[in-house]
């Protein structure tokens, strides 16, 4: 076989390829040294431990997400992509997130047990529950001095006071506490006594959540038959047991604004079914009455009474229709005699001499039309001759900008240059006015 004989340039690039193919994202814990801040806004170090080195490059873009400012002598744990600078064929990593070592130690144990729970499917949707509509009673599991379970009482007893709340105390911080939670948390699955668990604290660092952070009490939520609210920290805190649990709440109070409906709500909707039940009885009513009138009414149709007053009824169309028959004929002979009388007024001598002289104005009237149409074509005859004999005329040559010039001395309309001489006068006449000019030089044409 042929050996490949690379160029350096193309050794680097394959090399930094198989580099981000083979590590993707890697968390890596050191010291910084070297550290260097150009004016670019990147920053460039070196990560170091006891035994080795490794070059850092850290962008302008990454860099305005920390929380901290580096300096040499920190420990840090950092989030890189292993690369490679081909220029120099120098082996570094690109940094793309930088803590502290002890919150980043933190950080790093987070990850693991998320990426391991993640796995096994304890994260998955298909297996989280449904809350109840309304819950026969709710437990509460977080400490009972703090701030959280004020938040929490408050919210249920505004939303839906009727629930009766069943607190399971613990402690929420310290090494003890992932005990007491995943205790609690068997607890109220074996007593069966809550439809619901809000599983809470207030907000706090890294390592003040860090119970809800531990493998116990992430495998205590996904335990659990009974539907699990977890409502730890703040909106931008997130554990462990917010991912295990059926419903992750920003916050406490949302915890529980998601635990039970607001009472409003169910009164709307009972309100709501009343009006409906109304509704509908009164329509039945209406139709069991209309139903009962049609039956009275086909009831009186068979009675003898009826059938008398239809009887009669049939007797007055009849009775109506002979003087409807006997009014028509009076009228139809009413027309009949107005038309002879027409006939006998048309043929009177007095009517005949009426439209003659009718006929003898309408001629008239024509005769007038037909004069005054004459009038108006021989004046638009005359009008368009005006136009003609105007167009021919010198005059409109003149209104088009042209001159007819003519010398003075004999009046002889000019038509050449050669008609003059030096020192002639002419007269020019334009289509307004006209001016008196002498000839001072002659331009050949």
């Amino acid at each position: 076989m042929q050996e490949t004989i690379y160029s350096v340039s193309q050794l680097n690039r394959e090399a930094k390829r198989l580099l981000a193919t083979h590590f993707m994202a890697v968390q890596v814990m050191g010291e910084i040294s070297n550290l260097s801040m150009p004016s670019s806004g990147h920053i460039y170090f070196t990560l170091k431990d006891a035994q080795a080195q490794i070059r850092c490059a850290m962008f302008k873009g990454q860099m305005q997400r920390m929380r901290f400012k580096p300096g040499n002598g920190n420990q840090v744990v950092v989030t890189a992509q292993v690369s490679l600078y081909e220029p120099r064929g120098d082996y570094q990593l690109v940094v793309e997130h930088m803590e502290e070592a002890g919150d980043g130690a933190l950080r790093l144990a987070f990850e693991r047990l998320k990426h391991k729970l993640l796995l096994e499917g304890l994260f998955e949707e298909s297996r989280k529950k449904a809350l109840p509509l309304i819950p026969k009673q709710i437990g509460v599991i977080t400490s009972p001095s703090g701030a959280a379970i004020h938040d929490i009482l408050t919210v249920l007893k505004r939303r839906f006071p009727a629930i009766p709340v069943l607190i399971y105390p613990v402690a929420v911080q310290g090494e003890p506490a992932k005990f007491e939670i995943a205790q609690a948390l068997a607890t109220a699955n074996r007593q069966q006594l809550v439809g619901v668990i809000i599983l809470a604290r207030g907000g706090g660092s890294l390592e003040d959540l860090w119970a809800f952070n531990e493998e116990i009490v992430a495998r205590a939520i996904a335990a659990s038959q009974i539907p699990v609210i977890s409502g730890v920290g703040h909106e931008v805190d997130v554990t462990i047991a917010d991912f295990v649990a059926d419903l992750r709440a920003a916050t406490p109070s949302a915890a529980a604004e998601h635990a039970v409906p607001h009472q409003s709500e169910w009164l709307n909707a009972f309100n709501g079914v009343e009006r409906e039940l109304t509704q509908q009885i009164r329509r039945k009513l209406l139709q069991q009455a209309q139903h009962l009138n049609w039956l009275n009414k086909a009831l009186q149709q068979q009675h003898p009474g009826q059938k008398l007053q239809r009887n009669a009824q049939r007797l007055d169309e009849l009775e109506q229709r002979i003087n409807q028959a006997m009014q028509h004929k009076l009228h139809d002979c009413k027309q009949q005699l107005a038309i002879g009388d027409n006939k006998l007024k048309q043929w009177h001598p007095g009517e005949r001499i009426a439209g003659h002289r009718q006929r003898l104005g309408f001629f008239q009237q024509r005769l007038e039309r037909a004069m005054n149409v004459k009038l108006a074509q021989l004046k638009n005859r005359q009008a368009a001759v005006g136009q003609t004999l105007h167009a021919v005329s010198p005059l409109a040559t003149l209104d088009r900008g042209y001159a007819i010039a003519q010398r003075q001395d004999n009046k002889q309309i000019v038509k050449s240059a050669k008609q003059l001489a030096v020192g002639d006068q002419l007269v020019t006449r334009f289509a307004e006015g006209s001016v008196v000019s002498q000839v001072k030089e002659m331009i050949d044409a």
